[in-house]
């Protein structure tokens, strides 16, 4: 792969390039993605999903939104750094075709931004719930109707996948969505295969699946347009990552690290005593030690060090990265960042103790617990109802139920795929509140 493709300034529904040199610098296409993101209905949705807690109460537990908007955040920095040693070492990028290190810094940030923007209510326990209701569920008997990548696509429903499909998915009188560049589509992408074969090999790409059927074919003019290598053809293709996906990956990875270990911290499930042995490890280097025993409020004391944590990891991210740049342009580096960060041992000390002090606690597993009933109970009434109205046998209930649908979801005239697929992204793109709601009342609870 080469850096000059990959930072292709084309648009998704372009027919045409865009040049680098002919950017109008007060107004640049990575930094339009950025503002098309934020400015999406979907994007604004996540201030009402989960991170960690769902439907919580307090107002410093993050959301998806504030997640995302650290995760941009870092991300920016990220690129803009290893966009300097990657101008450095790559001169001609700069010479020859006008990029500055400030490019790979908003390409970064855009896909951060976007990063869980098709994740579903209840956080990734809905993604869990959306396919458990077609694997075990009402919906099991439309196996024998579809493909079975198609089928592979909803049982294993993928937030990641469902993103792309926002991002890029053509609406009446709007071709590509958002009309994103294709480097930034690019770096969003953490997945470049489809749902099957399913985790065919260890590398990091593979871990999971980047798009469902219905957008086989723009995901595949994306990968060409940027040169991205291809790992698999014929009936299932695969692609190896964008580079700069791997900062996407860091910059998530450092938030939900560091920071749902601080929302734990907060809501008085991991003791302040944890944090400082825990992240001290992280810190002990940059660390001014008076500074922090002046600080005489816990908050204070945790953003310190939260800040410090994030830049050590930050700058380790970028040693790893431009260490592996060769590899990483090869398709043959195949784990993400911060499996290769010297810090590795004290990362895994950290998520382990989030996971069983937070990811398990009884608030989290009560509330993940009614999003599968909830989750489960929309798709069954609304799927109930398109599906008998496209056999033609459609009940007075179900008329009344469609009314409540979104006018883009009601179609009918497709296939059944497509039908399972778009309640499946319309209850994704419910906020957890939303869900609850909309459930009450289908439930009769609430008039």
């Amino acid at each position: 792969m080469n850096w000059e493709q990959l930072l292709s300034l084309k648009r998704f529904g372009d027919t045409h390039k865009r040049l680098r040199k002919e950017q109008d610098e007060l107004r640049l296409g990575f930094e339009v993605d950025y503002d098309r993101i934020i400015f999406s209905s979907a994007f604004r949705s996540l201030q009402d999903k989960t991170q960690v807690i769902p439907l919580s109460k307090t107002d410093f537990v993050h959301t998806r939104l504030t997640h995302s908007l650290e995760v941009s955040v870092v991300g920016r920095s990220l690129g803009r750094i290893a966009g300097k040693k990657i101008l450095e070492k790559h001169p001609h990028l700069k010479e020859t075709y006008g990029y500055r290190f400030n490019d790979f810094g908003a390409i970064v940030a855009a896909a951060a931004l976007a990063h869980d923007i098709g994740n579903p209510p209840f956080g990734h326990s809905g993604e869990k719930a959306i396919g458990e209701y077609f694997k075990n569920g009402n919906g099991k008997h439309f196996e024998k109707q579809v493909s079975k990548k198609e089928f592979q696509d909803i049982i294993d429903f993928e937030g990641n996948a469902n993103g792309f499909k926002l991002l890029t998915e053509s609406r009446e009188g709007v071709d590509g969505g958002l009309r994103l560049s294709y480097a930034t589509l690019g770096a969003f992408m953490k997945y470049p295969k489809e749902s099957l074969p399913k985790k065919p090999t260890k590398h990091i790409a593979d871990k999971k699946f980047g798009f469902f059927q219905s957008e086989k074919v723009g995901f595949q003019q994306v990968a060409e347009e940027l040169g991205l290598i291809q790992t698999r053809s014929g009936n299932d293709i695969s692609f190896s990552r964008h580079p700069l996906t791997f900062l996407v990956e860091a910059a998530d990875d450092i938030c939900y690290t560091i920071i749902d270990f601080e929302d734990g911290i907060n809501l008085g499930l991991i003791s302040e005593d944890y944090a400082l042995e825990y992240l001290i490890k992280l810190v002990k280097d940059s660390i001014n030690t008076s500074k922090y025993n002046s600080l005489k409020h816990k908050e204070d004391r945790l953003s310190y060090l939260r800040a410090l944590a994030i830049n050590t990891l930050i700058q380790d991210a970028i040693d790893v990265f431009i260490k592996y740049e060769d590899d990483i342009l090869n398709g043959t580096f195949d784990v993400s960042l911060m499996d290769k960060s010297k810090y590795e041992a004290q990362i895994s000390d950290i998520i382990s103790l989030s996971v069983d002090k937070i990811y398990k606690s009884q608030e989290v597993i009560e509330k993940e617990i009614a999003g599968y009933k909830i989750i489960s109970d929309i798709l069954d009434v609304y799927i109930t109802a398109l599906i008998r109205k496209k056999e033609g046998n459609i009940s007075n209930y179900d008329q009344l139920i469609l009314q409540t649908l979104p006018e883009f979801y009601q179609t009918i005239d497709c296939s059944v795929y497509q039908i399972l697929l778009n309640s499946c992204c319309y209850v994704a793109s419910l906020s957890d509140s939303a869900a609850v709601h909309i459930h009450n009342k289908i439930m009769g609870k609430q008039l």
